[in-house]
C-alpha cells in the first residue's frame, strides 16, 4: 500500500478495484435517475461492469436485476459500493466479507474507520470517501 495520509484512499487499492473487481453490487441503488447511485452505476456499466442493485424495493434498474440485501444475490459479487450514510455504512462492509467480495467502496462523505479496519482484517481491500467515476480517468483500465 502507498503512504498516503488517508489509507483508505490509496492510489494501489484504488487501481486494483476498478481493474480487478467485475461485479459490483451497488447498495442504496433505486430507480431513481436523480439520485448518485443511478449515474453511478450506469458510468460502471459502460465501462464495461455488471451491477447489481441492492436496495429495499428491489428494483430492476438499467436493465439488472434488484436484491434487497447482499445476501440475496445468487452469484458472486467482486465489490460492494455503498450509498448510505456513513452511520449505516460499516454494517455493509461486514457484510461484503461475509458473502466473500474482494472488495468494498464507500462513496464520497461516506466515513467509517472502525469498518476500514475490519475490512481490511478481512482480506478485503477497501477504499472510502471517492467515487469510481471521478477516479477512474486516473486509475481505471482503459475500455
Amino acid at each position: 500500500m502507498s503512504e498516503t495520509s488517508e489509507p483508505w484512499a490509496d492510489p494501489e487499492s484504488i487501481r486494483s478495484i476498478l481493474t480487478g473487481c467485475h461485479t459490483w453490487a451497488i447498495v442504496g441503488l433505486g430507480d431513481n435517475p436523480d439520485r448518485p447511485a443511478h449515474s453511478v452505476a450506469r458510468f460502471l456499466q459502460r465501462h464495461g461492469k455488471r451491477i447489481v442493485p441492492v436496495h429495499p424495493d428491489a428494483p430492476t434498474v438499467h436493465g439488472e436485476q434488484g436484491y434487497t440485501e447482499l445476501a440475496e444475490v445468487p452469484f458472486a459479487v467482486d465489490c460492494v459500493d455503498v450509498f448510505r450514510r456513513s452511520q449505516a455504512a460499516g454494517a455493509f462492509a461486514d457484510e461484503a466479507a461475509r458473502i466473500g467480495a474482494k472488495a468494498v467502496w464507500f462513496q464520497l462523505d461516506v466515513l467509517d474507520e472502525a469498518a476500514f479496519r475490519r475490512a481490511r482484517d478481512a482480506g478485503l481491500e477497501m477504499v472510502m470517501d471517492r467515487c469510481p467515476a471521478i477516479e477512474w480517468p486516473r486509475y481505471g483500465p482503459e475500455v
